[in-house]
């Protein structure tokens, strides 16, 4: 099966083939098929604001309804690295991707980056061809089983706050050492997180990973109340 049989079985409708088959060109592979052919990446710009609007529907749907603080969370969930890599690899998708030969002795078609990008080029395709009903009905079949997952305890705290931070913007996130206490036996630590500078929670532990999971915590419920 090609990504044209795995549309025309969901019943997803395209009609410029050459727009779809860029989404699953990886920069690699055109690096050694000089010509014409374009790599994915700015479909891939297009399918992540097309991911973010989806996710964000789907939640405000949801009944009984979602508080924001919960929405955000669970939406950064939804469109991660990981995640989209997971779905893509659900229904094969993956085995559609054309790798330069160096990336693909390297491993590059179980990356999850790259899985990730090429979903999300492919998902940009597929508005750019049709419309955002489309490619609404597409993702319905690839995400809706996802969107109302409970599961939050899936992630730690530390995973979910890059998550939260990084579903909306590129901004850093460091963890620092604020204080140390108390015997050898017995120590506690402080730990401050940082995003760009700037600090948004505190947490404490009796190791330095406990009190950065509990400063990640402490971030996380700030910043969804905002």
């Amino acid at each position: 099966m090609d990504i044209f049989a795995f549309l025309k079985e969901n019943k997803i409708v395209y009609t410029n083939k050459e727009l779809i088959h860029q989404a699953f060109v990886h920069s690699s592979y055109v690096n050694e098929h000089k010509g014409k052919m374009h790599d994915n990446e700015r479909l891939e710009f297009m399918g992540d604001a097309v991911l973010q609007l989806y996710s964000a529907q789907r939640l405000y749907e949801i009944d009984p309804p979602l508080k924001e603080g919960v929405m955000s969370p669970r939406r950064a969930k939804l469109v991660c690295e990981k995640a989209l890599a997971s779905i893509a690899r659900e229904n094969n998708l993956n085995d559609f991707l054309l790798l330069g030969v160096g990336e693909e002795k390297n491993g590059g078609r179980d990356r999850d980056s790259i899985i990730a990008d090429m979903f999300e080029a492919f998902i940009g395709a597929v508005y750019l061809d049709s419309n955002i009903e489309n490619v609404f009905n597409l993702l319905d079949i690839l995400m809706l089983k996802h969107i109302d997952d409970k599961d939050d305890d899936l992630l730690d705290y530390k995973t979910k706050l890059q998550e939260y931070v990084q579903a909306d913007s590129r901004k850093s996130i460091i963890y620092e050492l604020v204080s140390s206490s108390g015997p050898s036996n017995h120590p506690e630590f402080t730990m401050a997180v940082k995003i760009d500078d700037l600090i948004y929670g505190y947490g404490k532990g009796s190791s330095k990973k406990e009190a950065q999971k509990n400063a990640a915590k402490d971030a996380l419920e700030k910043m969804v109340q905002l």
